[in-house]
């Protein structure tokens, strides 16, 4: 008999596999979560944010082609910040309103997640 210690969905589980002719068959020792004190990741997209009060965050996982404005720029709204490429389609991310771009927090070629900050405006 085998002794494991797996995490699904951060709750932690203390198992016994034992091995029957060949096929194996599972047990829980302990069904009920182990609380354990597990420090978290800082969030990656929160640690790259620029000072903006204005956030533009990813509206779905993609790959950032190109960059079409610059830090300092003014912006007007609707005006093309940068294109995402996803699911082979180039959508154009563009600005909610009127500002002065603060931070541009991806470059191009990146690959971004649904939420990650893109820029950021004043």
């Amino acid at each position: 008999m085998k002794n494991y210690r797996i995490t699904v969905n951060g709750n932690v589980y203390d198992v016994s596999v034992e091995e029957l002719g060949g096929a194996m068959a599972s047990s829980y020792v302990n069904p009920a979560p182990v609380a354990m004190n597990i420090p978290s990741a800082p969030d990656a997209s929160s640690a790259s944010v620029g000072a903006g009060a204005v956030k533009i965050t990813s509206p779905m996982p993609g790959k950032i082609l190109s960059v079409k404005t610059s830090i300092g720029a003014a912006v007007k709204k609707g005006e093309v910040l940068m294109v995402l490429e996803a699911m082979k389609m180039e959508n154009e991310i563009v600005a909610p309103q009127d500002g002065t771009v603060a931070s541009i927090d991806v470059s191009e070629g990146a690959a971004v997640e649904s939420g990650t900050v893109l820029a950021s405006l004043n």
